[in-house]
């Protein structure tokens, strides 16, 4: 897959307007997506959204009848409008709702998605080999070591692995990765268990910042209103190559890993 740009979904900015709201219309202006829209998703009309939920960067509706699905792929982006407000270009699906409102998709890239899933929605193919979310316990420094032993890939790559852990984007890996002190370049398999322990903590800090504070400011990155996420302005080296490191004053170093923007200090991580 090429790179993505890492595009957030606010379920808290969303889920107010559709939970435990009907479903009366399911507009379908182009299926053809990164998989064609469903037939199937005209099932969830006349149904309620029983909750809002998100796996990775999925997003999850659940109603009785099944569950919609929605990525937001490479340039997508959801708003709550009301359902009278003029398509745009690009606005290829609308969910309307009893109150007015829809949920709108406008993808000009076309390499989102919106799914059907009758039953377990954890059991469909893209969630069910998913590795943990970064705040829960499931993600440990044990399952970090245990499943980079041997392994060769740069640390960074292995950490923004969605098999190992979801939703760790390379802004955060690049964050977390130097608050941790570990060079991204160094393989995965070379990492102790206790700078794991160090990397997990890391992780898990930079991300709930980055939630509180509504998600890092791209130019594909809106939140639910239309406004910018703000992380950005507390961002210690993403985006700032050649710039002073924060922590030692060297000139922090740029080069691509996984064809991603990598940033770091090589005094600081080893």
């Amino acid at each position: 897959m090429p790179e993505l740009p890492e595009v957030e979904v606010s379920r808290q900015g969303i889920a107010p307007y559709l939970e435990n709201a009907q479903i009366t219309q399911i507009i379908v202006r182009n299926g053809q997506l990164r998989w064609p829209v469903p037939m199937a998703l005209q099932d969830a009309v006349g149904c309620t959204v029983i909750s809002v939920r998100r796996r990775a960067k999925y997003l999850l509706l659940e109603t009785e009848k099944g569950t919609i699905i929605i990525h937001l792929g490479m340039s997508g982006s959801l708003r709550v409008l009301e359902s009278n407000v003029a398509v745009e270009k690009h606005d290829h699906v609308d969910i309307v709702l009893n109150s007015g409102k829809c949920l709108r998709l406008n993808d000009p890239r076309r390499f989102g998605s919106v799914l059907w899933q009758v039953g377990d929605v954890l059991e469909h193919k893209l969630l069910a080999s998913l590795g943990p979310e970064p705040l829960t316990d499931d993600f440990t420094a044990q399952r970090l070591f245990d499943r980079s032993r041997s392994r060769k890939v740069p640390v960074k790559s292995f950490l923004m692995d969605n098999h190992i852990v979801v939703g760790v984007g390379n802004i955060y890996a690049n964050e977390a990765l130097f608050s941790a002190g570990i060079n991204p370049k160094r393989a995965a398999g070379n990492v102790s268990l206790q700078r794991y322990k160090v990397l997990v903590e890391e992780v898990k800090q930079v991300l709930a910042k980055a939630i509180a504070q509504g998600g890092t400011t791209l130019k594909d990155f809106t939140q639910t209103d239309g406004k910018p996420g703000y992380f950005v302005q507390e961002l210690q080296v993403y985006g700032k190559a050649g710039k002073p490191c924060p922590k030692c004053g060297e000139e922090l170093q740029a080069m691509k890993i996984g064809q991603r923007n990598t940033i770091y200090c090589n005094q600081c991580q080893r």
